[in-house]
C-alpha cells in the first residue's frame, strides 16, 4: 500500500511545495509562519508551529544514530508519530521499530531510499518524508513513493467457450489515470477466477480511444481492489480505488473518477485454468472489450474463439466483505 507521505519544504520554496502537492502528497512539513503560503496553494495539511500537526504535540523527530534513540523511541506511546533521519540507510533499526509496531516515517533523498524504506519487513514504514531541493526531484521522489508494488500472480487460461447472454446492465470504470498497453482491471463472476480486461487504449474503427477507461462488465462481478481486497463492480463510485494490473501481475492503484452503468448486450466467457478449475465472467458483447493474452496480447471478445490462451488471478474461492476467508463455499 502507498505509505503517508510528507515533504518536507524548509526553507520555503513554492516550485517544490507545488510540485510535492501536485505528486500527490499528504502533508507539508513547512517552515514557522508559512502556513498561509501554503494555503494559498490549496487544501493542503501542515506540519508547524501554527499547523495540523505541531512538533511535540502531534510528532517527535529524532536521528537515528545509535541504540539510544531507538530505545527512545520504543519508550514512547505506541500512537506516537516521530519523524526520523537515518543515518547511511540503516534499515535494522527501522526493522525492530516497524516490528513493534511504531508509526515511523523515515526521511528519504533519493528514490532507492524510497523503495528501501517502503520495503522493510515486506510492510514497509508508516510513511516517508520525502526532502528535495528542486521540484525535479521532488517529483522522482514522489512517484517513486506513491508507485503500487502489489503483484498478482497471473495463469494462462484455456478458451472453452463464449455465449451470448442478451441483455443486461453493464459497468464502465472510468479512472483518473491514463492506462497503457495491456494493463486492465480484474474481473470475474467468482472471486476464484478473475480474468484481465484491458483498457479501451487502442484505436478502433467505431469509437475514439478512451484510455482511462476499463469496460468491465456486468454489475455483480467481482473485482480486485488494492490489498487483496475484491467488491462488486455496482459497488464502486467516485473516489473508490480499483487495482490496475498488467500481463505480469504488475499492480497499481488508480482511483475512480465516474462509473457508468448501461443496458448493453452481454456475453459469457468461460476458460479452463491449469488447475482443472472452469472460471467464467460476464462482459458486454462489442468489439472494443479485449481480454489480455500471454506476453500482454490482447483479443477483442467478438473474435475470441475456444482455445484461446487468456490471462486470469485463481485462488480459493470465499469473500466476507471482499476479504478472502476459508469456508465452504461453490460458486457456479
Amino acid at each position: 500500500m502507498v505509505p503517508v507521505l510528507w515533504a518536507r519544504v524548509i526553507p520555503w520554496n513554492k516550485e517544490i511545495a507545488v510540485a510535492a502537492l501536485e505528486s500527490g502528497v499528504d502533508t507539508l512539513w513547512i517552515p514557522d509562519g508559512c502556513l498561509e503560503r501554503a494555503r494559498e496553494l490549496g487544501r493542503v495539511r501542515t506540519a508547524c508551529a501554527e499547523g495540523d500537526f505541531r512538533e511535540g504535540r502531534d510528532y517527535r523527530v529524532t536521528e537515528m544514530k545509535g541504540k539510544s534513540d531507538e530505545g527512545a523511541i520504543l519508550s514512547s506511546p505506541p500512537e506516537t508519530i516521530w519523524v526520523v533521519f537515518p543515518c547511511e540507510r540503516e534499515v535494522i533499526p527501522l526493522e525492530n521499530l516497524v516490528a513493534w509496531r511504531r508509526k515511523i516515517l523515515a526521511a528519504a533523498r533519493t528514490p532507492e531510499e524510497v523503495t528501501l524504506y517502503r520495503g522493510v519487513l515486506e510492510k514497509g514504514v508508516h510513511g516517508i518524508v520525502l526532502l528535495a531541493d528542486d521540484p525535479g526531484r521532488m517529483r522522482a521522489l514522489a512517484s517513486a513513493a506513491r508507485k503500487e508494488t502489489e503483484a498478482t500472480r497471473l495463469v494462462e487460461a484455456g478458451v472453452t467457450g463464449v455465449s451470448p447472454l442478451g441483455i443486461g446492465d453493464r459497468v464502465c470504470v472510468d479512472t483518473c489515470t491514463l492506462i497503457e498497453g495491456s494493463r486492465g482491471m480484474l474481473v470475474g463472476n467468482s472471486s476464484a477466477g478473475l480474468f484481465l480486461v484491458c483498457a479501451e487504449n487502442v484505436p478502433n474503427p467505431y469509437v475514439l480511444p478512451r484510455p482511462f477507461r476499463v469496460n468491465a462488465g456486468g454489475v455483480h462481478l467481482y473485482c480486485r481492489l488494492p490489498g487483496g481486497r475484491t467488491a462488486y463492480l455496482s459497488e464502486l463510485a467516485s473516489g473508490s480505488e480499483v487495482l490496475l494490473v498488467n500481463e505480469v501481475g504488475e499492480g497499481e492503484t488508480a482511483t475512480v473518477g465516474r462509473v457508468k452503468v448501461e443496458r448493453r448486450p452481454l456475453l459469457q466467457v468461460r476458460a479452463k485454468a491449469p488447475s482443472g478449475a472452469v472460471h467464467s465472467v460476464v462482459l458486454q458483447n462489442a468489439e472494443t472489450i479485449r481480454l489480455v493474452g500471454p506476453g500482454g496480447a490482447t483479443v477483442s471478445v467478438a473474435k475470441l474463439r475456444e482455445g484461446d490462451a487468456v490471462l486470469l488471478a485463481e485462488e480459493a474461492a470465499g469473500r466476507h466483505f471482499g476479504v478472502a476467508v476459508e469456508e465452504t463455499i461453490r460458486e457456479n
